[in-house]
């Protein structure tokens, strides 16, 4: 929301009540609270009326500053919040001179100018210099007033606002906001956050997450369920702004120095992702929406799938496996489906988990509208009816999840699904929820538009972990807010199926990962429409290289043959590939839910000092060691870009010297698919199944190690316990490695050299020396020299 006219004026109507100076402080244990005048105190007179601010600074956690600013303090603060960590106590320390206020937690510091309420926020490096990472002063941070009349008119806080301002440096960009599919980098933009059912072709976001980032190595959460007004070097170039209608603004700032360690400590805020099952990694193939099916269909997708080698991991039925006009009432339609608890036992004796679609609607028509709405489970309008629109559902009413007795009753509904044989959930919706409402538990329905997906996700996600245990709950979820990334996997929402839905489906994946969420999946071949077998193929290889993997569609099938049999082979290469990385790719899973950052993560988070990565979001890391390079034209051309390094094709072992952008034409079962220098890259036994034993037959690939270096990794079992560890060292030709744990493990060294001498057994796999890890663990290999690389194919640019 923008308030001013110019550098100098505010709009017509606008009033902008800014701290003029510390008027007087009061320092506590945890808390520092500034009395903010609005205007200069000259004599005492000064102080009988007028705009002022109250400043309270807490130091929550270590590197983390909270600033909440107040008008008026006595508004009844109401539901909801996010549900964030509880503060810590002893972290903040604070100083006074004459001129300054300083309140430190750990390296990061905010320093209060009393004679102007200006402050700036300043990190210290080990030696105690200091780096200004932002300020706020002369008008940043305000009480905003959008129909102002003079003090006499003033009648309350309805066309109120809180903002505040936040300085941006010389080349210093802006990332996050949750998954928003316009341009990656957020200067320029005008966000609010305020989830809609948009696409993924227009600047809505089914997922509005208020924090962002910095190539400073800084974050910026606001918490403010409600819709929060983001002007990104817009309004004022060099500062972000962000405003909230009312009386009370509250921000972290949250120090790196890494964009990475800003994600880990938001996430420590807010929630770690879980981690999901290995199951889930597999691929996914659903009905699609709107087509017709039947068991004898899905069977035969499920059994074409097998006998053309493609390994499957779950069959998703979308929405029409109940009756139509009757969503939700989580009851399968008869007329197609008249045996579903054996249909489902047939399917799980091929090997498959089962999910389903909901959503936390339910239709007119609908056998549980009426005991929904009797019970008083719904959403209501100000004089006690049910809220009802002919959106989506004719007469539709939503489920009202502040009532536990409505979450008891809906939870129920899954229960006896789970029951009868599905395991998962896809919950579609939660986006368009109405303000003009009245809850359950008095809850404020304008922040409730968008926390009302956490409630909803949540209470699907409890019934899992209640029903299948903790390692085994999963959601395919749409729409999200703070803390959703709790409740894993997220997809992209509705996008159509050629290469640019493709592109800025990605960019949309990066922006949410950028946002605190872990995992993150898309419909390959897209959405809405039928993609061309070219641009199916393409998408198949980016969508098995993400760290989920779903076929869906609207009004088609989205199985492989239905376009051409290339295809086939297409979708089954790149399945296969993804089963034999699932030791390396369960690993940084695993790291992910620890640690909270992505495991599909930006080139920009990844290489935060490498100026060419800054604004890439074509390409993308899976995991800390592969670089992934999808293919956006019909001519097969890939434009990428390596960092500085060493970078080996997971593919053939060819080596690209880093700090270049490339050029070259790819076929189908090929992409730009890079190991970074220094990694041990962990392969598994086996493709047809994302779901083994992953230490068993392990070949460990180590990459591009450099003299005196070592690389390090470990390998997890399918219950996410660490089962083996490994260790390599270089010194000149001579590589050591000690491995911990695992059985009949394998090492290879790719292009080491010409391999000289080994202390242990080894065969030749492709030209490859593979090393068979004896009882001991311990290998020594020594190689020498070999002339030249095959660098031919490849156009340097």
């Amino acid at each position: 929301m923008k308030f001013s006219n110019g550098c100098w004026l505010q709009k017509e109507g606008c009033a902008c009540f800014s701290p003029a100076q510390v008027y007087f402080s009061k320092i506590e244990s945890d808390r520092v609270v500034l009395c903010a005048p609005t205007g200069r105190i000259g004599h005492r007179g000064d102080t009988l009326g007028g705009v002022n601010l109250t400043i309270e600074i807490s130091a929550p956690w270590s590197e983390v500053l909270r600033v909440r600013t107040f008008h008026h303090m006595g508004r009844r603060e109401r539901a909801p919040q996010f549900e964030i960590a509880e503060p810590q106590s002893g972290v903040l320390l604070t100083e006074e001179t004459d001129t300054l206020l300083i309140m430190r937690s750990a390296s990061l510091s905010v320093e209060v100018e009393k004679e102007s309420g200006a402050f700036r926020f300043v990190r210290r490096n080990a030696q105690g210099a200091a780096e200004k990472l932002t300020a706020s002063g002369w008008r940043d941070l305000a009480y905003m007033k959008t129909d102002w009349k003079g003090a006499a008119y003033d009648r309350g806080s309805g066309d109120a606002y809180m903002r505040e301002q936040l300085s941006l440096s010389v080349g210093e960009l802006v990332y996050g906001l949750g998954e928003r599919f316009s341009a990656f980098v957020k200067n320029g933009q005008s966000v609010d956050i305020w989830n809609e059912d948009g696409g993924t072709s227009t600047d809505q976001s089914y997922k509005n997450i208020p924090f962002y980032m910095t190539n400073r190595g800084y974050g910026v959460f606001v918490n403010h369920p409600e819709r929060v007004s983001f002007e990104v070097a817009t309004e004022a170039v060099t500062k972000v702004e962000f405003s909230v209608p009312g009386e009370e603004l509250d921000y972290f700032l949250i120090n790196g120095p890494t964009m990475k360690e800003v994600l880990m400590r938001y996430t420590d805020i807010t929630g770690k992702p879980a981690l999901p099952a290995p199951w889930t990694f597999g691929l996914w193939l659903s009905t699609s929406f709107t087509t017709n099916y039947d068991e004898e269909t899905v069977s035969h997708f499920v059994d074409g799938m097998a006998e053309r080698g493609i390994p499957l991991s779950v069959f998703h039925f979308d929405c029409f496996w109940m009756r139509d006009f009757h969503w939700c009432d989580f009851a399968w339609d008869s007329r197609v489906f008249p045996d579903p608890e054996g249909m489902l036992r047939r399917l799980k004796e091929k090997g498959l988990k089962i999910c389903v679609w909901i959503n936390s609607y339910v239709g007119q028509e609908s056998p549980l509208f009426a005991e929904g709405a009797e019970r008083g489970y719904f959403l209501k309008r100000p004089n006690g009816d049910v809220w009802q629109w002919d959106m989506w559902q004719p007469g539709l009413a939503i489920v009202d999840f502040t009532n536990p007795e409505a979450c008891e009753w809906y939870a129920g509904k899954l229960e006896a699904l789970l029951d009868l044989g599905v395991d998962c959930f896809k919950t579609d919706f939660g986006e368009r929820i109405p303000t003009d409402v009245v809850y359950y538990d008095g809850s404020d329905p304008v922040k409730m538009h968008n926390y009302y997906t956490y409630l909803y996700n949540r209470t699907v996600y409890e019934v899992l972990r209640r029903k299948k245990g903790e390692r085994d709950a999963i959601l395919f979820a749409r729409s999200a807010t703070v803390g959703g990334q709790k409740f894993p996997v997220h997809w992209g929402g509705d996008c159509w199926s050629d290469y640019e839905s493709m592109e800025e489906s990605l960019r949309g994946g990066l922006s949410l990962t950028s946002s605190g969420f872990g995992f993150w999946s898309h419909d390959i071949g897209g959405f809405e429409s039928t993609s061309t077998p070219d641009v199916y193929k393409r998408w198949c290889a980016f969508g098995l290289l993400s760290t989920h993997s779903r076929l869906h569609g609207s009004n088609s099938y989205r199985v492989p043959w239905n376009y051409d049999e290339e295809s086939v082979e297409v979708v089954r290469h790149f399945a296969r590939l993804k089963a034999r990385l699932m030791p390396y790719l369960y690993r940084n899973a695993a790291e992910t839910h620890e640690t909270g950052i992505p495991m599909m993560r930006s080139m920009a988070l990844e290489f935060m000092e490498d100026r060419n990565c800054a604004y890439l979001a074509d390409q993308y890391m899976l995991g800390d060691s592969l670089l992934v390079a999808p293919i956006f034209n019909e001519e097969g051309i890939a434009e990428y870009y390596l960092p500085e390094g060493r970078w080996t094709s997971l593919a053939d072992g060819e080596e690209k010297a880093g700090g270049r952008w490339y050029r070259e034409r790819h076929g189908y079962l090929s992409i730009p698919l890079y190991v970074r220098e220094g990694s041990i890259v962990a392969l598994g036994a086996r493709d047809d199944n994302a779901v083994y034993d992953y230490a068993d037959g392990v070949t460990l690939k180590v990459y591009a190690l450099r003299d005196g270096e070592t690389a390090k990794t470990c390998v997890y079992d399918t219950e996410a316990r660490k089962v083996l560890n490994v260790v390599v060292t270089r010194s000149g030709m001579c590589y050591r490695a000690e491995v911990s744990g695992g059985s009949h493990v394998k090492l290879a060294f790719v292009n080491a050299g010409v391999l000289k001498h080994a202390d242990c057994s080894y065969e030749t796999d492709g030209g490859s020396v593979v090393f068979a890890v004896p009882e001991n663990g311990t290998v020594e290999v020594e190689y020498q020299e070999e002339g030249g690389n095959n660098g031919g194919g490849t156009e340097c640019i």
